[in-house]
């Protein structure tokens, strides 16, 4: 099968966004090319550290790379995603260059593409990502690992937003508590629920293809009698209880059911929230904080913000 590479020069600030428009447009693979990933210190005991080739990233901005199958219908797909991205200028979200080239690629320079960008990353005190053909041995006795099948598009594991719910989920939830996933996409935060000891997790994604993700995801982690994954949009028609509520998801959308979110919360729950842009902090804080929450920690991780807010 033959592939198009559509190629988008962006700002780190709509490297989530944009991710997720490409997502809904089907396609098979995202990378992210962030010229910070050449500066970072990496520990080699976590099996992170590889060659990294500047040519291969921007000077400034970031790059995401996405492939799309070859059809009769690439080019109303290509034109629907450029009109998505400038969308994003409604939500205050800076696309910078929104510089975006196409070009084709064959099956065995997609698969190799993703494997150059994807390797085994310790992302939390506790858990480490691995590939699913990656062969990874523990570094301790209690490290949790997590594998990933990146083929259905949802991403690695490593952003920032990610390792920071991870990161909450390990400090605030315990062993026995029930959760939801609001936007599950890959199904990572549900399946690190699960190893931390959650009785039940329940992962929630509007997106059909986020759904047989997750689903293959819970499954290749031997989750699935804790883990259940279903089609929903957001909290809508939802009315089980949870002591925490995780969501990993644009500020806009978490501001649509902050108060939901509130309601399906037992007393001290907790809910955990990322994906949040710095311009969008005091808007969060404030919608937050008007649904009953008392904001019990804020995260900063690069340019981005989760808050942890819990339900007096």
């Amino acid at each position: 099968m033959k592939w198009s590479e559509i190629s988008i020069h962006t700002t780190h600030e709509a490297v989530e966004a944009i991710s997720n428009i490409l997502h809904e447009a089907g396609a098979g693979g995202v990378v992210i090319e962030d010229p910070n990933d050449l500066i970072k210190e990496r520990d080699a005991s976590f099996g992170e550290v590889y060659e990294l080739n500047p040519d291969d990233y921007p000077e400034e901005g970031v790059i995401i790379k996405a492939y799309l199958p070859v059809n009769s219908f690439l080019g109303e797909t290509v034109e629907a995603i450029k009109q998505a991205i400038n969308n994003l200028l409604l939500y205050d979200i800076d696309i910078g260059k929104n510089k975006i080239t196409i070009s084709e690629v064959n099956e065995e320079e997609w698969a190799t593409a993703w494997k150059k960008y994807y390797n085994p990353v310790k992302i939390s005190e506790k858990f480490t990502i691995v590939p699913t053909w990656e062969t990874y041995e523990p570094v301790s006795s209690d490290e949790l690992i997590i594998e990933l099948d990146p083929g259905m598009a949802f991403g690695t594991g490593t952003h920032p937003t990610t390792v920071m719910c991870i990161q909450a989920l390990e400090k605030y939830m315990k062993p026995g508590d029930t959760v939801i996933d609001v936007g599950t996409g890959s199904g990572i935060l549900s399946i690190a629920a699960a190893m931390l000891g959650a009785k039940s997790v329940r992962a929630l994604d509007l997106d059909p293809v986020a759904v047989d993700s997750a689903r293959l995801n819970v499954k290749l982690n031997k989750v699935q009698h804790i883990v259940t994954v279903s089609q929903n949009n957001l909290l809508d028609h939802i009315e089980e209880q949870a002591n925490v509520i995780v969501a990993n998801i644009l500020a806009e959308i978490i501001l649509r059911f902050v108060d939901n979110a509130y309601r399906l919360l037992e007393k001290n729950g907790y809910f955990i929230t990322s994906g949040i842009i710095q311009a969008k902090k005091q808007e969060v804080k404030e919608g937050l904080m008007k649904a009953g929450f008392a904001i019990e920690e804020t995260l900063v991780m690069e340019d981005w913000i989760a808050f942890i807010a819990r339900k007096a």
